[in-house]
């Protein structure tokens, strides 16, 4: 009891700062990562191709999934990349703030249907650079969604056999280059359907190079069916570019998509 009291007027005096603002939280939510109003410009990504869920081209068919290996059969993510959640996600992978893993699965868990029968398996960071962050920010992406999800997260499907260098200010072809022969899968046991749904878990999906590949492994492993689910989604190459030139006050497509409303 006094330590609930003391809690109280700790949070009075130091209320939690929002990873995406830095404005302090709702007194009702004292424990909250990010604010209402950060939530409500969360942009949900909606529709779009059935395979990919990327925005379908206003002429011919998807281009973005075209080169995927016929194995991958779905990706989905939950929102879109923007300033607010290029913000969580620095913060996951860089500051050790692993609690918002829970509140990624949780914003996963309300956008994209569960799937059934589905082993998770996070994409695995090189061996240098988990020992350096101290964690795989897909793997605690994993394990929460796998919780909220009641389904198991089995990171050991997947192994990254090659070190790469950042993926960060690649463009489409030299992240495709870069990732190339990167992971080798496990086989599935006799426990285990290889016929049932593998699906990848990671924080961001861009071009989609590290999510074909990784599911390129898994198939060549013997899984029939991957999936993959992203927390976010950056915009693809061209429309980032187009964003860079264009001036501050130009259009955006906001209309095109939903967002979240109930604070965190």
């Amino acid at each position: 009891m006094i330590g609930a009291a003391l809690a109280g007027v700790e949070r009075f005096l130091l209320p939690n700062a929002c990873v995406a603002c830095a404005a302090p939280v709702e007194r009702r939510t004292p424990d909250a990562l990010v604010c209402g109003v950060c939530r409500t410009r969360l942009q949900v990504v909606r529709g779009g191709c059935s395979r990919c869920h990327q925005p379908t081209p206003p002429v011919g068919p998807c281009r973005f999934c075209a080169d995927w290996p016929e194995a991958l059969v779905s990706v989905s993510s939950a929102v879109w990349l923007g300033d607010e959640v290029r913000e969580m996600v620095h913060h996951l992978k860089y500051e050790g703030y692993t609690r918002l893993a829970r509140l990624m699965a949780e914003m996963i868990a309300e956008t994209i249907p569960i799937p059934k029968a589905a082993l998770l398996v996070p994409v695995p960071l090189g061996r240098r650079r988990e020992a350096t962050r101290g964690y795989n920010q897909a793997g605690v992406i994993a394990d929460a969604l796998a919780a909220a999800w009641s389904l198991r997260s089995q990171p050991e499907l997947l192994r990254r056999v090659r070190e790469t260098a950042s993926q960060t200010g690649l463009d489409p072809e030299r992240r495709t280059s870069n990732v190339k022969g990167a992971f080798a899968g496990r086989a599935p046991s006799g426990t285990q359907d290889e016929t049932g749904l593998v699906i990848l878990v990671d924080d961001v999906l861009t071009t989609g190079a590290t999510m074909a590949t990784a599911a390129a492994a898994l198939s060549e492993a013997g899984w029939k069916r991957v999936g993959g689910i992203t927390f976010a989604r950056a915009p693809t190459y061209d429309k980032r570019a187009l964003a860079r030139r264009a001036p501050p006050w130009a259009p955006t497509d906001e209309h095109s998509f939903t967002f979240f409303s109930r604070p965190v």
